[in-house]
This record gives structure tokens, C-alpha cells and sequence, in this order.
């Protein structure tokens, strides 16, 4: 089973946004309850052991880009692997993360979460450099363009895409062209881009044990 979206935030002691615009309303569980689900939670988080720490922060990651343990796994040590002198190993990291057209698609502001995302990826309702795209994890190439399918610009959940782009604050390694509803990745985003909820270094000595 699952675990509830608000619990995982709440165990991990950290405002995901897996739940897209709730996520930013007073009924966000992070506001509500701010601590761990469970009598003991709190003693057990106030007694967290090194190791502790760095799988509590590799799960923050984890669950804020929606990936799987062998699909983070996988791009961790593509990081540390890399030879490119031009970049940190943590932008290394999230340069991989990034480019995946699920969370691209968020980016973009065509989804509310990383999850809805998912969803319109493996729907079929996305093109890539014209070609339909169903996974979720395929990485992109700078210069790449991301549209829609023409039979899914109806559909509700992207017919009023138009208007919301209106009032969305794009990332500034995307261009986007309102008149054909489609966006292209312009570069890949460096840890300077980003505000993310862990902390990556303890990622690298979790994994390098």
C-alpha cells in the first residue's frame, strides 16, 4: 500500500508538494500537523543516527522528483561516475533529475505535481520533437521541444493550458511558445537554479559507504 502523500511529508519533516496546490493552502497536513505521524515519532527523528540522517535525506529527493529507489540509485551514480570537470557532482545529480519529461512537464507548468505529470506522460498525451512519448523517465536533450498531442489539447485537464500559462512563471532554462503550446529545453538547471529540501552532499556518503 502507499503511503498517504500528506503522511510522507510529515514523516520526513519536510514540505514536499506532492500534492500540487494544496500543498501551498492552509489545509497542506505540513500546517495542520507539523510533526511526524506516530506517538514515538518524534523521540525517534530527535535520535536519528548518521546513517538515519542520510537515508531521511536521500528519501526527501526521492519522493520530491516521484522516482523509484533503482531509478535513483541509477542517476546518484551517474553523478559520481561523470568526469565533466564543469560540474559539481550535485548538479551532475539534479541535471539527470531535471531532464526527465515527467518532471519537465511540471516544470512547465502543465501539471500540478510531479504525479499528474506521471500521468499525462504515460497517457500519451505528450510529444517530444513531434513523436509521442509515454515514459515518464525519458531524459532530454537540450534544445529538445516538449508539445501536446493535437487529440489531447480538449481534454480537461489541459484545455484551459492556454490561460494558466498566461499567469505562470516559467523556469528560465525553458522557452516557451504560447502560440503552439509548446516548450523547449534551453539548458539543463545547475544546483544554483534550485531550492531543494535536502541536502545533497549526505546522498553522496550514503551511497559511497
Amino acid at each position: 500500500m502507499k503511503q498517504a502523500k500528506c503522511k510522507i511529508c510529515r514523516r520526513l519533516g519536510e514540505k514536499l508538494f506532492l500534492k500540487g496546490e494544496k500543498c501551498l493552502s492552509p489545509k497542506c497536513a505540513m500546517i495542520k500537523r507539523a510533526f511526524a505521524p506516530g506517538q514515538k515519532a518524534k523521540k525517534r527523528r530527535s535520535n536519528l543516527t548518521e546513517y538515519g540522517r542520510e537515508v531521511r535525506e536521500k528519501q526527501k529527493v526521492k519522493k520530491w522528483y516521484n522516482v523509484s529507489e533503482s531509478q535513483f540509485k541509477k542517476y546518484v551514480f551517474k553523478a559520481m561516475e561523470d568526469r565533466n570537470p564543469d560540474l559539481d557532482v550535485s548538479s551532475k545529480l539534479v541535471s539527470q533529475l531535471e531532464s526527465r519529461l515527467d518532471n519537465v512537464v511540471f516544470r512547465l507548468g502543465w501539471a500540478k505535481s510531479r504525479a499528474q505529470a506521471r500521468l499525462l506522460v504515460t497517457h500519451g498525451h505528450l510529444l517530444v520533437n513531434g513523436k509521442k512519448t509515454d515514459i515518464p523517465s525519458y531524459m532530454l536533450s537540450v534544445n529538445d521541444v516538449i508539445s501536446i498531442r493535437e487529440g489531447s489539447k480538449g481534454k480537461e485537464i489541459l484545455k484551459n493550458l492556454p490561460e494558466t500559462m498566461k499567469k505562470y512563471t516559467l523556469p528560465q532554462w525553458f522557452s516557451y511558445d504560447a502560440d503552439k503550446v509548446e516548450g523547449k529545453l534551453l539548458r539543463y538547471p545547475t544546483m544554483e537554479d534550485l531550492q531543494l529540501p535536502s541536502e545533497l552532499s549526505t546522498i553522496f556518503e550514503h551511497y559511497s559507504r
